[in-house]
């Protein structure tokens, strides 16, 4: 069923990129400050919509999965102490 749901989305991905890059073949100017080149406008409309997709997912993992991994890390070697203190009890 996953497969399935993957094949489904990957097609109608590459059929929604298809049909913006067709419908919209106008030639844009794009000027970077250091470099300029023209894409067409489905191309230029596709890759802005991919890079802020990858820059939403490098912030979520830097903003939320980096510091939970952070703190299980702390946790784990918390729980390792306590553990080898609970079996090697030191009697004063």
């Amino acid at each position: 069923m996953k497969k399935t749901g993957f094949y489904l989305v990957a097609i109608a991905t590459v059929i929604i990129g298809l049909l913006v890059g067709t419908l919209n073949s106008v030639p844009v100017q794009l000027d970077l400050l250091w470099i300029q080149f023209e894409l067409p406008l489905g191309l230029a409309v596709l890759l802005g919509f991919a890079a802020g997709l990858l820059i939403g997912l490098l912030m979520l993992y830097l903003g939320r999965v980096v510091p939970l991994q952070v703190k299980l890390r702390k946790a784990r070697a918390r729980l390792a102490r306590s553990d080898s203190q609970d079996l090697n009890p030191q009697d004063d």
